[in-house]
Order: structure tokens, then sequence, then C-alpha cells
């Protein structure tokens, strides 16, 4: 998620997985000047506050429907885009800074002096806030309260890190001080932190029994089909049973039973290779040397941080994924670390006694969220996930187990989750021309798995491992990068964010590039950011029906709910949804459905429309699928050839369907939102503001690109501060539901 990471780079499938038409001819001339109005009235960025309501008081507010009127409509002004180092919000809206970089998790951590040389990340708030989820608590503090909305604990991922900024002087270069390893590695992983509501606003307490790091280094318990399997071994756990520690942890999921999910993304690029691995392995057609590349590690590939370099010990050797010892199963060296990480993993926020449990039978990818669908008595649970890389795909779980209500409220929440998600189908998306699409179960006796042209299937465990192996033989749809998913808790319809692909092209060459398809049907140019090179710049989202509403079917419908683009592009061509300058956006990535009204909050990561505005976050009111048209859309290949593709666009939206809610501060992404369960408070991560320094610049403060949030008052440094990742905590001045009407509530959606 964070442009930090490498899976803009990642471009590990070569599989020849057929794509729908080759189609588009999108040579757009340079962007012109973009008329940027300020939108309605309130919306206005002001430095001066960078915090709080960007307007006047309640009553610049868009007036809310008339009493009668039973319709679910948007509440707010809608803020303007903007490149300026502020976080805004609408007119009559207050955000706060909640949780940073840093911050300690008891009371004798030290606060965070924000200059390089704090310590001890094991107690302190991680670097990259990304997805979390909200866990309530009763009154007292004592227990779960699905309920409670004035006190509860957040679950966070911390998926990757500033590295420049966790460092007085910036990073060394290889070999790694120790001391930088040391503070940096446990600056990944998991936060859970308690808030509270203190004289009628939430503020997180530092010193509660709840508050923990789940970091790298944290004992995990391998659960599943694979564990125990040989692919699992290694010097850590030479049974293949235990593992240690998550890391690069991006969206996340809620489970039925009240514990949190949180899923493995690009955690390849922590590892490295010898440059003579392929022959200690037995050649390049050897499995382990097909899984790995696949996985994108090849021979000779660079770790992302150098932490192997750090010195001798077991914490630092894990990182390097070589053959060096002599076993036959890997049980004295790390060769089949990689194998442990890139899955759903589940934790009980309330219980720290609890092991943590790796999903296996979720499936190994690059894992975004993991979205339940609406849960029915009798009939078995899905799970919805996508593997963000370029050309990459779309996932579902079916549990064996069917659902119980009484395990909405069980006696052991963990053991509960051995119960639905350690059993059950695994399947990847196919989608058609004509809006039908298919589930493929990835079983081991599938033909086409069995007869795939380069690897093996040794058993079930093998194909859960090699998900993506299995998904190229059983020609599944490469799509644009899927990242978050999430369930409509209405009509229990699918949606999932397709962030960008510059791999996706006109006329591909090569076996990394993909063609243009009904489900993915754009590639064009956008300058500045690629004037010469067609892709999918702006990113769309679609969504899924299932057959009958069913969370086994294994076929649906679908369309796109939504195109991103500028809104001065080219509608026959980029700007499919006619999106306006109040709703334009780039690069869909954080995504989530309030529970309490319906909404849809969709969130940005984008390097393409940044020469215009900071990274975003819209609501909207989303329709169905179906509720759009087919389109056909002409374009010439480059031989002269007239080519057509046709692709299914949800209704447009309206002014009173879709806004912009929120521009973040300079070279940031938003990412990760929950609400309180009265709908009255939502919590919204800022990651990485600021993040392009240079360790030449380190010391300069007038060349960072953002000081946030210590240009808002918030934290040590001022306005010459660090910029640091940090959640902040989103209320109406008038106590209302955060964008909608006061009255409004899910059943008159």
């Amino acid at each position: 998620m964070s442009s930090e990471i490498s899976h803009h780079e990642e471009n590990s499938n070569t599989s020849d997985n057929p794509s729908f038409n080759d189609v588009l001819d999108a040579r757009l001339s340079r962007r012109g000047m973009l008329r940027v109005g300020m939108g309605s009235a309130g919306a206005a960025v002001l430095a001066t506050l960078p915090l709080t309501g960007c307007g006047g008081g309640d009553g610049d507010a868009v007036a809310a429907p008339p009493a009668a009127d039973p319709a679910l409509r948007l509440s707010f002004s809608p803020v303007a885009k903007s490149t300026a180092d502020v976080l805004s919000v609408p007119a009559g809206y207050t955000a706060t800074v909640l949780y940073a970089v840093g911050d300690p998790l008891n009371a004798v951590t030290p606060a965070y002096k924000n200059d390089g040389t704090d310590t001890d990340f094991d107690n302190r708030a991680g670097d990259h806030h990304d997805g979390m989820e909200y866990f309530g608590l009763n009154a007292a503090g004592t227990a779960r309260d699905v309920a409670g909305s004035e006190r509860a604990i957040l679950a966070m991922n911390h998926e990757a890190l500033t590295d420049q900024f966790l460092h007085a002087g910036g990073v060394t270069a290889n070999p790694r001080p120790p001391a930088e390893a040391d503070k940096e590695i446990p600056a990944h992983g998991l936060s859970f932190v308690e808030v509270r509501k203190v004289s009628g606003k939430f503020a997180y307490q530092k010193d509660s029994a709840y508050n923990r790091r789940v970091t790298p280094f944290t004992p995990m318990l391998i659960n599943g089909p694979a564990r125990g399997n040989a692919l699992m071994k290694t010097k850590f756990s030479v049974t293949g049973n235990d593992c240690r520690g998550t890391i690069n942890n991006c969206g996340t999921g809620y489970t039925p039973w009240g514990t949190f999910l949180t899923g493995e993304e690009n955690w390849a690029g922590y590892f490295t290779r010898g440059a003579a691995d392929d022959a200690a392995r037995g050649g390049s057609t050897a499995k382990s040397v097909v899984s790995l590349v696949r996985y994108g590690r090849n021979q000779g590939a660079a770790s992302r941080h150098g932490w192997e370099t750090a010195g001798a010990g077991d914490k630092y050797a894990r990182w390097n994924i070589s053959k060096l010892g002599v076993s036959a199963d890997g049980s004295d060296d790390y060769r089949n670390e990689l194998n442990t990480f890139g899955y759903m993993v589940e934790v009980d926020a309330y219980d720290k006694t609890q092991a943590i449990r790796k999903r296996t039978a979720l499936g190994r990818f690059a894992h975004e969220s993991g979205a339940f669908g609406k849960q029915i008595v009798g009939k078995p649970l899905a799970v919805y996930m996508g593997d963000d890389s370029r050309g990459e795909y779309m996932y579902k779980f079916v549990s064996a187990a069917n659902w119980v209500a009484a395990d909405a409220n069980p006696a052991n929440r963990i053991t509960t989750g051995d119960k639905y998600l350690d059993n059950g189908k695994l399947y990847v998306a196919k989608f058609n021309v004509d809006g039908s699409g298919n589930w493929i179960e990835l079983d081991i006796g599938n033909a086409a798995i069995a007869a795939h042209a380069t690897y093996d299937f040794a058993d079930q465990a093998d194909v859960l491992v090699n998900a993506r192996l299995a998904a190229d033989a059983v020609g599944a749809t490469k799509m644009d990068r899927p990242e978050w998913c999430a369930v409509h808790p209405v009509t229990g319809e699918v949606y999932y964010t397709l962030t960008n692909n510059s791999n996706r092209k006109i006329d591909p060459s090569g076996s990394s590039q993909q063609g243009v398809d009904a489900a993915n049907p754009r590639a064009y140019t956008d300058a500045p950011t690629a004037a010469s090179a067609p892709g999918n710049i702006n990113g769309h989202i679609i969504r899924m029906k299932e057959n009958a509403g069913e969370p086994a079917a294994v076929a649906f419908t679908w369309d796109v709910y939504l195109f991103g683009a500028q809104s001065d592009a080219d509608t026959s061509r980029v700007n499919l949804s006619s999106l306006t300058a109040d709703q334009d956006f780039s690069s869909p990535d954080g995504l989530w459905f309030s529970p309490k009204t319906g909404l849809c909050f969709i969130q940005t990561d984008d390097g393409a429309y940044t020469d215009v505005t900071n990274c975003m976050m819209l609501i909207g009111k989303a329709g169905q699928v179906g509720d759009g048209v087919a389109q056909n859309i002409n374009y010439t290949k480059a031989d002269g050839s007239a080519l057509v593709v046709t692709t299914r666009i949800g209704a447009k939206p309206t002014p009173d369907t879709l806004r912009r809610f929120l521009v973040g501060p300079k070279d940031c992404e938003i990412t990760g939102i929950v609400e309180s369960p009265d709908g009255k408070a939502i919590f919204v991560n800022i990651q990485h503001p600021g993040e392009t320094i240079s360790k030449a610049n380190i010391a300069d403060p007038t060349k960072y690109l953002s000081h946030w949030p210590g240009n808002a008052g918030y934290g040590a440094g001022g306005a010459a501060a660090r910029p640091r990742s940090a959640t902040v905590v989103i209320t109406r001045n008038d106590g209302g539901l955060i964008g909608a009407d006061g009255t409004a509530v899910l059943n008159n959606y």
C-alpha cells in the first residue's frame, strides 16, 4: 500500500491466462490546467485550521433531507482538492490526532522525542498505520461490549517504515548497524491500544492493560492444512507447527465472533537470496525455485532493509532464505522461512494469553483485507480477499462449518476461529465478458492444477501455500492490483478496489503485461505520470453479486461501481463514471462500509493525481450490481485495427451519492477506517506523510515535504517536526452520524 513498498514493482505473474479482448487506444493529451473549484460552501482548505472543519459552524453544512423522506442522503459539504500540508474535513466536523508513530504504550516508556533517537518500539506505536478494527468495551473496561461506543481497543496494522525518520542521521547502508535493525524490525507489526472518551473526547490510554505490540518476533501458530507440512519446516520450528511474527500488515477483517484478522501483504521483499541459490536448490526448475520466483524472490534479490547484514544472530539470519544448511528438509536453515508468511493472521484483541494463528486455509499471497459475507444461520461463511500485485487475483474462502448464531458470542473466540477458518474451500475468480463470473476451486483434485506445466503440487497444503501457482493453472482473471474488499451490509454484494496497473496494455508485449478486458477495460496515457506509457493509471472499484445470495455460490454477476479519473478526462475512454470536481479521485485502496448507515468509504493511495491533490477519502451511497449500463469502448491498436471492449458500468454518481470527505497532508496515503458502534465517530489513519526524503536531507527540516501532525500541534517538533503516521478521530460538531442525516439508520438506506 505505501509507495515505499515495492508492490508497484512486483511483477511475478508471468502466466499466460487469457484476457477477454484486446482494446483501447487512449492517447490523451498532457493534462491541462484543472479548474479546481472550492466545492460547496464551507469546504475550503484553511492552513490555519489543519485539523478542524474547514469552514464555519453547522449552518454551513448541506441541509438534512425532510423528515418525511426516508432515503439516506449525504449531509456534508464536499471538501475541495488540495496540495497543502494539512488535513481537511468538511465544515461542521472536527478531526483530532489520537495516536501517532512512537507514542508509548505504557506509563514508563518516555514520550516520543521524534528526533531519531527514540528506541524501544516493542512498547511504542509502530510506523505506517494501516488497516484497523474497533473492539468495544463495557464502561468499566472489563469485558467485550459490541455496542461500546465510549471505550474500545483499536487493533491496528503497522505496514512498513519511513525508515530515514527513525534514525537521527538517516539510514546507514549495509552492513546495517544492529541498533538500527533492532529499531526497524519491531516498528512493523500490530498495535492494540485502548481508546476512551475523556470529557466527551476520545483519547488513547497509554497505561491500559489491553495495550500491546505484536511484531515480527512474536511467536505464532501455523494453523490449517499447512500445519506441520514439509514446506513450513525451519530452523526455528523443525516440526513446521510454529513461526515467528507477522510483517507488512495491510488490510484487516473483523470476524463474526469478535476477533481481529490482519493480512500479510508485501512480505517477500524483506528477504534475500544468494546469487547462486538456484543451483543449491537443484536448478531453475526445482519446485522451491519455481515457487520463490512466482512470489517475487529471484536468486540474488536484495532485501528491502538489509537486516540479514546486521549480525550473526538468529534474529538477523532468518531474513536470508538461501539454502545454507545440509538437511534435506530445511530444519537447519531458513530456506523455507518465506513459506511462513503471506497469510491472514487471527488475533484475539481482548485476550493476550491466546496464541496467535496464521490461517493457511485462506491461502498464501499478498493479502489485503478479509471481508466476511453476510452471516446466514445454517450456511457456511464466506471470506473475500485480494492479492495486491499487478495482474494478480481475487479469492474467496468458504468454511466447511455452517454458521451457528451462538458463535457470535462464544466462550473462546480464538478456538471459534479454528472451527470456521481452518477447514474449507479456497476459490479464485474468473470474470466473463457477458457480466457473469465463476469461482474456481483451488483443490489438489482439479485436473488443471495437477497438470501445471512447471510445478508438481504434492498435496492440498502445497496448493494453499502456492495459491498463486494454482490460480495460474485454472485460468483465473488477472486483475489490476486487487486491494481492499468490503461487503455491503444491506445487499451483501462484494466490492473490491483495483488500485491501478501500469502493466495493463492495449498491445501487451511480454509475459509481464496484461491486455485490456471486460473487467479491467482501460489502458490510457496520463500526463504527467505516464505521458507515454499507457496503463490503468487511476484504478477502479468492481463489485460482485453472488448467485442467489449464497455464500458458497460458484457463480456471480459483476459490474464496475466506479472508475477513478480526473474530472476533465475523456468520458468515453477514461472518466467512464462521469466524476465531477467534488468527487474525482485516483487509485482507490482502502474500502469500508459503515455498519450503522451503510455508506461506502473510499480511501486513496495515489501517485498519479498528486500534482493536483493529496490523497483523500470519499463517502458514497452505493447502488447495486446492474444499476448501470453495458458500454462498448472503441479503440485502435498499434497496427491500426479497430477493437471494441464491452464493460459494465454502475449508475453514475451524483452529488447526493458521492462526495469527497477528507484530503490528507502532503505525500501521504489515507488508509484504515472504522467507527464507533453509534456511528458518531470514525477513526482514520494517515500513513507516511512526507515519506519522500533522502538521507542527505534528513538534517534539514526545510527539505521535508510534510511536517504533519507536528504542524497541527501534536507531539514534539512543532512546525519543523519530522512527519509521523497517525490515527485521527473525526466527529460531527453537532454529535450526529458521520456523513449522513442524524436520523438516518441502516433500514432506510
